[in-house]
């Protein structure tokens, strides 16, 4: 079937034959009767005009691309979206589970408004930072970070390959043969779902703002992540991030009392002198930052709705500080405040969560090295992008 002599431009001869190789092929089919499946069965029927439209692909790729655009123009905005982009549903049991146990992470700001995108974008960036490591076997990561992901999976596998041989059993025995029931492998593919369920997307009440947190039984080193990830865009091994401002690499998350702030910055400082890749000097000089995100607008209504005093009282910037520094000093107690250039750096992060109860706070905590932290105009997690070059919104 040969397109109209009335078709000039190549867009139209290529959508013409396309339809017409279809059209054929569905014909063709139906007065056919049908065939075992075997080897050599897809080539066995291919029409000739299907390598027609083989050759003129080849001869005009550009083609294929606006005989694609033009098919994804008919497609939904949601088909579109799911097609191209990958994103993680709402863990909504989270919040819960933050209310009662401590969980390390990744707090990202972003531009607002593209909250999407930069989600897309830093699970991009994580992937790379979480696939390092465990000597670069992505099963030895999986199993790591969240043993019940594969344990459950290898579990299901198991159970079918036994149900197989059950049902096979009659023949076997005939034959005189023993089958063995051989642990699956992860595909690439079940790699990178087991990746995805890994980290959990919470929802957060706040725009420009994203919270992806590990299992609490998880135990990775987010620090590390962030600072491999500024070594792999400063050496051009990563292309600077569009969306995605900031990472904050969260150690431990506690609710916000004096009790648990004091002991979460107790025990990191503790993790920090005893990890021998930080080397710092005598007296070790440090820094607090407290960023609550917009909740001291909700401290006037906590003093109103708030039974808790103690939480009300943590709400203030200078309450926190003290704990923090209290925490410090009992670890370290030659230790000295600097805010100009400190050695480490105590940030505490309050986290706008979406459905916990009235009156719960929860913080994220981490203890920072130098590398990674900014004292001017304030004491804050480095951008990803230096000001300068930022271009996509404030960050």
């Amino acid at each position: 079937v040969l397109p109209p002599s009335n078709l000039t431009t190549k867009t139209q001869i290529w959508k013409e034959l396309a339809a017409a190789v279809y059209q054929s092929s569905t014909e063709f089919g139906a007065m056919m009767p049908p065939v075992e499946q075997g080897e050599g069965t897809e080539t066995a029927h291919k029409p000739e005009q299907e390598e027609k439209v083989a050759a003129a692909q080849e001869s005009e790729p550009g083609l294929r691309g606006e005989f694609e655009g033009a098919a994804a123009a008919t497609m939904k905005p949601w088909e579109q979206h799911a097609g191209v982009i990958s994103l993680p549903r709402y863990d909504y049991k989270a919040p819960s589970s933050l209310l009662h146990h401590s969980h390390s992470g990744f707090f990202i700001t972003c531009s607002i408004k593209r909250e999407k995108s930069a989600t897309k974008e830093v699970m991009s960036i994580l992937d790379k930072s979480v696939g390092i490591g465990n000597n670069g076997n992505p099963n030895d990561v999986v199993e790591a970070l969240a043993p019940d992901v594969t344990s459950k999976r290898r579990k299901v596998s198991e159970d079918e390959n036994l149900t197989v041989e059950v049902k096979n059993q009659g023949s076997v025995e005939e034959k005189g043969e023993v089958s063995e029931v051989t642990p699956p492998v992860l595909s690439k593919k079940e790699i990178t779902e087991d990746k995805a369920s890994v980290l959990s997307l919470v929802k957060l009440i706040k725009s420009g703002l994203i919270l992806l947190i590990f299992p609490r039984e998880a135990s990775f080193d987010t620090v590390d992540a962030v600072s491999k990830t500024f070594l792999d865009i400063e050496s051009g091994c990563l292309k600077p991030p569009i969306w995605c401002h900031r990472i904050f690499p969260i150690q431990a998350t506690c609710s916000l009392n004096e009790k648990d702030l004091h002991a979460v910055v107790k025990k990191l400082v503790l993790d920090f002198l005893h990890n021998k890749q930080h080397k710092t000097a005598q007296p070790l000089k440090f820094a607090v930052g407290y960023n609550r995100r917009g909740m001291e607008e909700q401290k006037i209504f906590a003093r109103d709705n708030m039974k808790d005093s103690e939480v009300v009282s943590m709400l203030d910037r200078d309450k926190c500080f003290r704990v923090v520094a209290s925490a410090v000093k009992e670890t370290i107690p030659d230790s000295a405040i600097d805010l100009k250039c400190p050695d480490i750096s105590v940030l505490v992060e309050l986290l706008p969560l979406s459905g916990v109860p009235d009156g719960s706070l929860i913080a994220a905590v981490s203890v920072l090295p130098q590398n990674l932290t900014s004292t001017k105009p304030r004491l804050c997690v480095k951008p990803l992008v230096s000001e300068g070059k930022g271009k996509k919104g404030k960050s």
